[in-house]
């Protein structure tokens, strides 16, 4: 069965610099402030300032480093960044120059950055002050040399220049973008690089292009501004203000910090990192409105004593890049501002951000991944590709304007992503009930006990439920020709040494099947790795399944 084909929007065939920029589609105004750092918030940089800087960096990339100089979309500008008020212009700066933004991750090693120029290739390599010491080892062993590596800085004053000091923007000479219309154009233009984050494997390079940008913000707008200007008319106000705190190679940071506030007219205060007190102050100090965030983070806001109204202003609460537990959900969502829901999208960095997405105005959903965007179809169907039945759960496969024309310089990648008739395969098990989809798990991460399915999320769910839990972690364990499941369990600050492995699993035990049982035990562990984007990183969870296995051996 095939969801989704009736509700369809017209979406406007422009690039997304036009879009932002000279639409009347965005809210932005000149004099809109856009960027802003969290800790001086006074000194923001307004559309038309970003402009202006979006042109200067884009001439400077052009004349400086041959960038678009044989064509738009052939080469490769990788950025690697902290948190900054000035590196949206950076995207923005890239993509006029008619070059590819390639975002690495700033927690990445330099090896992992050198694998990622290697495969660009990038021609220049740009990087926040805090990461030239990485910058610069990724350049040495990629064949980049200093000086095609730039430093950005953004505040007190913005400057953009080499790492070995022969070459700086001037900021005398600017370098418009040539807008696009052509719908075929729109479609093959790649203007960004995303690499997936490699939980299991190493990351593949996500191609992103005008059309999917432009239909993921436009579409998300369609649903979202009836709601948010019926409030305005009632006085309740919504200005959208938010808080930029999650790593920006991942298209959750992309998308919420770079295109959808300045489409929207709203303003991101910028941290450098994320850290939880300053984000509950700066939520407090700055009136924040609009956070997308993840299962982590909000698990911690509905558990921290300290948390009491400083999110009384939030009117839109989004979780994502990872299953949040129903129980987390409504705890948060009790816990910020009155009559404010937090609601949870589904996506990947291939399907370009959200393709479900729940209005403002529904309250029904909790628990759920909300119903399907429009101009999205989608199957559930088995190991064999055929459809299940409604209501049975399956791996989802999508289509749409905003899906992935595929990953960079990986042909077997995109074999296996694509069926022959063009579904994209998520890896995700899903089910629908009424017209609301409901995550099971990923397929991969699925544990197979005697021929039984059990799902790594949900039991993460009901552990994260306990007051004593801060993170947790699921994985199989083999176990007498079986998989059994094993949790990697973060206490919360304070309670060591008041509960026990013991007292989790049987915790756990009164609230699942018998089969989901945690047999393969509870281990207590620092910290449950994450990625900078939240997800659990169960390739390090598999290696000390490993370790432990080759100790009890000896």
């Amino acid at each position: 069965m095939i969801y989704g084909t009736a509700d369809q929007i017209s979406v406007p065939n422009l690039d997304v610099l036009t879009l932002l920029f000279d639409s009347h589609h965005s809210r932005a105004q000149d004099d809109t402030a856009l960027h802003a750092e969290a800790r001086h918030p006074r000194d923001v940089i307004t559309k038309s300032r970003t402009r202006t800087l979006t042109t200067q960096f884009a001439h400077f990339l052009r004349h400086s480093y041959g960038i678009g100089a044989s064509g738009p979309g052939k080469d490769v500008v990788v950025t690697v960044s902290t948190g900054q008020s000035a590196l949206a212009c950076v995207f923005y700066g890239v993509i006029a120059a008619d070059g590819i933004y390639s975002a690495a991750s700033p927690s990445g090693t330099p090896a992992d950055l050198a694998r990622q120029i290697k495969d660009g290739p990038g021609k220049a390599l740009i990087c926040s002050e805090d990461l030239r010491r990485t910058a610069l080892e990724a350049a040495h062993v990629a064949g980049l040399s200093e000086r095609n590596v730039l430093v950005l800085t953004s505040h007190p004053e913005v400057r953009l220049e080499s790492a070995d000091g022969s070459l700086k923007c001037d900021f005398k000479h600017s370098l418009p973008w040539q807008p696009i219309t052509d719908p075929k154009a729109l479609v093959d233009r790649t203007i960004c690089i995303l690499y997936s984050s490699g939980t299991t494997g190493l990351p593949k390079g996500v191609l992103v292009s005008h059309v999917n940008v432009v239909s993921e913000v436009f579409i998300g707008a369609y649903l979202n501004r009836p709601v948010f200007d019926a409030w305005n008319r009632q006085g309740r106000g919504f200005v959208r203000r938010t808080l930029g705190h999650l790593p920006t190679a991942h298209i959750a940071g992309l998308l919420g910090y770079f295109v959808s506030p300045f489409f929207e007219g709203g303003i991101v205060y910028w941290m450098p990192a994320f850290n939880l007190e300053d984000f509950i102050r700066h939520s407090a100090e700055l009136g924040i409105t609009s956070i997308f965030t993840v299962p982590p983070i909000y698990a911690a806001i509905a558990k921290h004593p300290r948390v009491k109204n400083q999110f009384s202003g939030l009117r839109q609460a989004i979780s994502g890049a990872a299953p949040l537990s129903r129980e987390i959900q409504q705890a948060v969502s009790d816990k910020i501002a009155p009559g404010t829901i937090v609601t949870q999208v589904w996506g990947l960095s291939e399907t370009t951000g959200a393709v479900t997405q729940t209005p403002p105005d529904r309250t029904d959903t909790i628990g759920s991944l909300g119903p399907l965007m429009p101009n999205v179809t989608l199957r559930l169907v088995d190991d064999n590709d055929q459809d299940v039945r409604p209501g049975e759960p399956g791996e989802a496969l999508v289509k749409g304007p905003m899906i992935t024309k595929g990953y960079h310089n990986n042909p077997e990648a995109n074999k296996a992503a694509f069926t022959p008739d063009g579904w994209f395969r998520t890896g995700d098990v899903l089910r629908m009930e009424n017209d609301l989809f409901y995550i099971i798990d990923r397929k991969k991460e699925l544990i197979k006990y005697k021929g039984l399915q059990v799902a790594p999320a949900e039991l993460e769910g009901v552990l994260l439920a306990h007051p004593s839990v801060a993170d947790a972690a699921v994985v199989g364990v083999p176990y007498n020709d079986t998989e059994v499941p094993r949790a990697y369990v973060e206490l919360a600050p304070g309670t060591r040494g008041n509960i026990s492995e013991a007292d989790v699993a049987e915790y756990v035990k009164g609230q699942v099947a018998e089969y989901k049982q945690l047999r393969g035990g509870v281990v207590f562990v620092d910290a449950v790795p994450r990625s900078k984007a939240g997800k659990i990183l169960r390739r390090e969870l598999r290696e000390m399944v490993k370790r432990d296995m080759q100790r009890s051996k000896l």
